[in-house]
């Protein structure tokens, strides 16, 4: 089964790309996982890759294209994946259209986790972090016992500077820009499933697993 997900910041796409994942023993393939994975590594593409993030720019196309095109190559592959961050543009769509006709495969579904505006921002705006052990909480739906401090070690919770309101609401509305066209794209090919991702985590793995199970 060959996948893409697509969802905003806070709708869970992670925890459910893991799980789906695992559901359809195929890898998970995710353009920020490979990029940090290089950058650690000191590879050549991991140095250049810095060389843009520390710059403050975006990857280019060319790079990134090029960065999944050698990763579908891969043995692991062969019985599917799940894509995860790519494509965010049509011509990065355009680009893995190509890559699997050359591949000789094509997409089975495109999975959105669809989230509200509101919704999003009340979880995103919530989400609070230990500053001493890192381990997060929500003062909405995962509240410490005692309000600023971590159940875990006892250290502050603060929340995070791409946590305030102003900072999600920019977020946001890039990633509604930016994705509307592509939404449409895969809705056009047919290939576009939407999942309500305001759902409790369970109820939304249970619409994904029906959709899956109907791609079978």
């Amino acid at each position: 089964m060959r996948l893409l997900i697509m969802g905003p910041p806070g709708a869970g796409k992670g925890t459910q790309a893991a799980r789906i994942a695992g559901y359809c023993n195929v890898p998970h393939i995710s353009t920020g996982d490979i990029f940090r994975a290089a950058i650690k590594a000191d590879t050549e593409l991991g140095m250049k890759l810095k060389g843009y993030l520390d710059a403050g720019q975006l990857v280019p196309d060319a790079v990134t294209i090029e960065v999944i095109k050698e990763r579908l190559k891969e043995p692991d592959c062969i019985r599917g994946f799940l894509l995860d961050g790519f494509p965010r543009t049509i011509p990065q769509a355009e680009a893995l259209d190509r890559m699997l006709v050359d591949l000789g495969v094509r997409l089975s579904a495109v999975l959105n986790i669809a989230v509200s505006p509101e919704a999003l921002l009340q979880r995103l705006t919530g989400r609070r972090i230990c500053r001493k052990c890192g381990t997060p909480y929500h003062v909405v739906f995962n509240p410490p016992a005692v309000p600023g401090v971590c159940d875990r070690c006892g250290g502050e919770l603060y929340q995070r500077s791409d946590d305030t309101e102003e900072t999600v609401k920019e977020r946001l509305e890039v990633y509604t820009k930016q994705t509307a066209p592509l939404l449409e794209y895969y809705r056009k090919q047919r290939l576009l499933k939407e999942i309500n991702g305001e759902l409790d985590i369970e109820d939304v793995w249970k619409e994904i697993q029906g959709v899956l199970r109907g791609l079978c």
